[in-house]
């Protein structure tokens, strides 16, 4: 994605951030979907510590050129997280203005309790400014509410495939689940869900590179399928009722060409 301008200049603020730590929520990819007060206080911070899927761009609108990657992305080295902890207490113990920058929304899947937890505990002040996180980009992205008064009334959001969903969330949206497709399905068939109940993957939600399809439960539990996507790339997973349009809208991801049982049967 090409860099965007960021214009200050009639954007209100109240007063520059006062020293301390920033957990500062990113958005889903697309650079133009932070926050306004993120990237205000991205734009006047002294020290940027940056996860790995944030929009690079992004850092051409800070002021200081001290920019510490951190992590995390999935199958690649990263930060660990105690490191990451101690140095924001240092950073922040030098009277500077922090900011943490995570993808997504900091409080969705973002580690977000163990730096607070390493802040309060050194006594160092800290804000929190949210950020769209990615189940409800996607969502955007599809034009399609995740919940319904007549088919969802409930929302589940996890990042575990084995033990996730209750029989009263009628929608399940999975956070980085590419690796265990077989595992939500089959996880979900078992607790009650229909094998028609329609699936949508998305890939680089918000991004240039976006790529979404659709299949049912059955079709999701007949293989492994992550094969489809781009390697490193993140996928969230969308299942429900209130999707069922959308396995005409969508691109296929089983192949209608072939018959996986029959070739599942065969091997």
């Amino acid at each position: 994605m090409n860099s965007i301008q960021l214009n200050t200049v009639n954007a209100p603020i109240v007063s520059a951030p006062i020293p301390g730590v920033y957990l500062i929520g990113a958005g889903p990819g697309a650079a133009d979907l932070i926050t306004v007060r993120g990237a205000q206080i991205l734009a006047m911070a002294d020290i940027i510590f940056y996860d790995a899927l944030i929009d690079k761009s992004m850092l051409a609108w800070c002021k200081s050129t001290n920019m510490v990657p951190v992590g995390k992305r999935c199958g690649a080295h990263s930060s660990s997280q105690r490191f990451i902890n101690k140095q924001l207490v240092d950073a922040a113990s030098k009277n500077l203005v922090v900011v943490r920058l995570k993808g997504g929304d900091p409080l969705i899947f973002g580690r977000a309790q163990e730096e607070i937890d390493a802040l309060e505990q050194a006594g160092i002040h800290y804000e929190i400014v949210p950020g769209i996180t990615t189940a409800l980009a996607a969502s955007a992205q599809l034009k399609q509410p995740p919940t319904s008064r007549e088919l969802s009334r409930t929302l589940t959001l996890t990042t575990l495939p084995g033990r996730c969903s209750h029989p009263d969330h009628k929608t399940s949206i999975y956070y980085m689940a590419r690796d265990q497709l077989t595992e939500v399905a089959n996880t979900l068939m078992a607790q009650g869900y229909s094998p028609e109940t329609p699936v949508c993957l998305m890939e680089s939600v918000s991004l240039a590179g976006e790529r979404s399809f659709s299949c049912t439960l059955d079709e999701l539990s007949l293989g492994d399928l992550h094969h489809h996507f781009l390697d490193r790339q993140p996928v969230v997973v969308m299942v429900g009722e209130v999707y069922r349009k959308h396995l005409q809208l969508l691109n296929p991801l089983i192949a209608p060409q072939f018959d996986f049982k029959v070739l599942q049967a065969a091997s």
